[in-house]
């Protein structure tokens, strides 16, 4: 028997069930003993950073909803097999109920090297604040206080926000987390 070719096809799953998708396909393939025709399964992710309890929590959030990756042989029962999954809705093709198209080979390194780039500058914020900007306190003892911005220190990511506490104007130092843009 040759080598098996494997290629790229997109899962579409209900949006929010991927990790249960991804959950059930690698059982699965392990339970049907498939592993020579599936070589991975992902889900393409990114970190978003959140205050909670006046802690910042960093998430793991899909920046594809609602699809799954997936690299296999698609032969014999494998198709079937991926499409009897909960929560999948079938392969993302050309027309409704054909057969799957495969990624081309750009578009799988453009969504891994995001995936790559993505890991690697979790850390890295864009600044995204202007001075004299209208910004609203989610976090901390002022919480829900609005003020101006006055200065901003890209390096420490720290905003210098001109409140108005009690009638008289206050400059508080905060975090980039503990603002928001007011709308």
């Amino acid at each position: 028997m040759g080598e098996i070719k494997k290629r790229w096809y997109v899962v579409r799953a209900v949006s929010g069930k991927e990790k249960k998708v991804k959950e059930y396909l690698d059982l699965e393939i392990t339970r049907l003993k498939l592993t020579d025709f599936v070589d991975q399964v992902l889900i393409p992710t990114e970190k978003v950073f959140q205050i909670r309890n006046g802690k910042k929590v960093s998430k793991e959030r899909a920046y594809l909803p609602g699809y799954v990756l997936i690299e296999a042989a698609l032969v014999g029962e494998v198709p079937h097999v991926i499409k009897s999954i909960p929560n999948v809705i079938g392969f993302l093709g050309t027309e409704k109920g054909g057969d799957p198209v495969p990624m081309r080979l750009s578009e799988v390194n453009r969504i891994l090297g995001k995936v790559d780039e993505l890991a690697e500058t979790e850390e890295e914020m864009k600044i995204p604040f202007v001075v004299g900007e209208s910004v609203k306190v989610i976090d901390g003892p002022f919480n829900n206080f609005s003020g101006v911005i006055d200065e901003i220190n890209e390096d420490k990511k720290k905003l210098k926000v001109m409140v108005k506490i009690f009638g008289r104007k206050n400059l508080l130092e905060l975090s980039y987390m503990q603002v928001e843009k007011e709308i």
